[in-house]
């Protein structure tokens, strides 16, 4: 089992990545982070993606979807941005985070790595 810090910095061994957060979207706030820099700031890019989180989860219940959401994909010009919800182990409220640089990763291989790194994951 990985705790927070040692998931987050195997996220950014994803190739492509340029940062990743353990994010709780009741709260809004980043339990960790990792990379990111001067055009990356991960704490907004966590409070910002706590709102689209949110909002999916709100439509699901008003569609009266009984589903889970695994993953949350925003493609930008040159970006991915992948939000992943953790399930299970007391880990509901909670989503990693995972920028990627769009020309250098795989998006297939990225979703696959932070899958396995969820199940990793001990919080």
């Amino acid at each position: 089992m990985a705790n927070t810090e040692a998931a987050l910095k195997e996220a950014t061994t994803i190739e492509g990545a340029i940062g990743a957060a353990l994010v709780d979207y009741s709260s809004g706030m980043a339990l960790g982070t990792v990379g990111g820099g001067k055009d990356m700031d991960l704490t907004v890019a966590a409070a910002g993606n706590t709102d689209v989180v949110r909002a999916k989860v709100r439509t699901m219940e008003m569609l009266g979807l009984k589903d889970e959401i695994e993953d949350i994909l925003i493609t930008l010009g040159g970006q991915y941005h992948l939000i992943r919800l953790l399930k299970g182990r007391g880990n509901n409220g909670l989503f990693l985070y995972l920028a990627l640089d769009k020309q250098r990763a795989n998006l297939a291989m990225a979703r696959h790595q932070l899958k396995k790194i969820e199940n990793e994951l001990e919080v």
